[in-house]
């Protein structure tokens, strides 16, 4: 039952209880926290997430939209079929997982977002202006960055697209783990998170 997995009303659900593939990444639970704040989601929210991987924001986001809907846009058949165990494992009825390719399955999905979570893909520039023609008016789009090049695409095409109330922050996470017989403190990789509103 998903409710003995995470019987909670706040996002934060631990790594290792999602199911998980080699190779493919998964958003640490603190970069998850702040992803899904900047989001400022609704319980009605529709959120497209481009470049869902593991799955985890789909599920933390159908948990905490449930009259909302969810796509997971994916581009590998096999990273689709983890998203959607991920999906049942926490019984969230609400994902609607899309094989494909963005920025070109982009025309296909339905209903339009007044969300959008980028959490990879490339070409990174052409699926931030697609997705800016779909995003309803009041939207709010939100893309992760883990080196210079992406960032500096990213902050580009927010400036291109007129994205208003743009914020940036870097996450600088520190886990403690134990490591032999000693506890130490453990650098999370960090990540930029960029995020604006669609003023109309």
């Amino acid at each position: 039952m998903a409710d003995e997995l995470w019987p909670y009303i706040t996002p934060g659900i631990p790594d290792e209880m999602f199911d998980r593939l080699p190779g493919i990444p998964l958003s640490k639970r603190e970069v998850r926290l702040l992803l899904i704040s900047y989001l400022r989601l609704l319980p009605n929210t529709v959120l497209w997430d481009i470049g869902a991987g593991t799955g985890t924001i789909p599920v933390e986001a159908g948990l905490l939209c449930p009259k909302g809907k969810i796509v997971a846009v994916e581009r590998d058949e096999e990273v689709a079929s983890l998203i959607r165990r991920n999906c049942d494992r926490f019984q969230v009825p609400n994902v609607e997982i899309i094989e494909g390719c963005a920025p070109d399955c982009l025309k296909d999905l339905s209903p339009p977002p007044d969300r959008v979570c980028i959490e990879g893909g490339r070409p990174i520039k052409e699926i931030l202006k697609e997705v800016w023609h779909y995003l309803l008016p009041s939207g709010r789009i939100v893309a992760t960055a883990s080196n210079l090049e992406s960032l500096y695409a990213i902050s580009e095409s927010f400036a291109q697209l007129q994205v208003r109330n743009v914020e940036v922050v870097q996450s600088a996470v520190n886990r403690l783990e134990t490591r032999g017989t000693h506890q130490t403190f453990a650098a999370v990789s960090p990540v930029f998170i960029l995020s604006g509103e669609k003023l109309n």
